[in-house]
C-alpha cells in the first residue's frame, strides 16, 4: 500500500511517501511544504493546497495519515493549523484518498512501542525502520514519516471493511 503521511502546520507541512509490502518499507519521497511568513494566510493555504495536490498527482497514494491536533495554549497557532489542515483533508479528499488520523500517543506507540517515547526515539527509529542514513530534516518530515509507518502498523484492511459495511 502507498501511503502519504503528514505532518500538519501552515509554516511548515512535513509529508513522506511510503509503500508497505508485505512487511517491507520502501522510500518514495519526503519533503517540507513550506510558506512564507509574510504572506497572508489565504496566501500560505493556496500554496499548501496547491503543493500537496502535486505531490499527490506525483506519488499516488491510496491512503493519507495525518496527525489528530494537538491544541497547545496559542489559540490563534492552533486555529491557523486547524484551518492548514482542513485544506489538507480536502486535497486528499478531492483525490479519493483514504484518510485517517492518528494521535501522537498512537504514532509513538507504533513506531516506538511506547506511547511516552521521546522524539528522538521515533526519529531514531524511523531511520532505522526506513533504512535511511539520517534523520530528516525537518523534524517535521521525519514525523510525516513516523505518521505513515504508524499507519502502515495500523491499517487493518479486514477490520476496514466491517467499520465500513456497519
Amino acid at each position: 500500500m502507498r501511503i502519504i503521511g503528514i505532518d500538519p502546520g501552515y509554516a511548515i507541512v512535513g509529508y513522506g511517501v511510503i509503500d508497505y509490502i508485505g512487511n517491507k518499507f520502501k522510500i518514495v519521497e519526503y519533503g517540507a511544504i513550506t510558506t512564507e511568513s509574510n504572506q497572508n494566510m489565504n496566501e500560505r493555504f493556496k500554496s499548501i493546497h496547491d503543493d500537496l495536490n502535486t505531490i499527490i498527482e506525483r506519488t499516488k497514494p491510496k491512503f493519507l495519515a495525518i496527525e489528530e491536533l494537538f491544541f497547545n495554549s496559542n489559540q490563534k497557532t492552533a486555529i491557523n493549523v486547524a484551518q492548514a489542515r482542513g485544506v489538507l483533508l480536502l486535497s486528499a479528499l478531492n483525490h479519493g484518498i483514504s484518510v485517517h488520523e492518528y494521535t501522537p500517543l498512537q504514532v509513538k506507540q507504533a513506531v516506538v512501542g511506547y506511547g511516552r517515547a521521546e522524539k528522538k526515539q521515533v526519529q531514531l527509529l524511523v531511520k532505522s525502520i526506513l533504512g535511511l542514513e539520517k534523520v530528516p530534516k525537518p523534524d517535521d518530515t521525519a514525523d510525516a514519516l513516523a505518521i505513515a509507518v504508524c499507519h502502515a502498523h495500523s491499517y487493518n484492511p479486514r477490520v476496514q471493511n466491517i467499520l465500513n459495511q456497519s
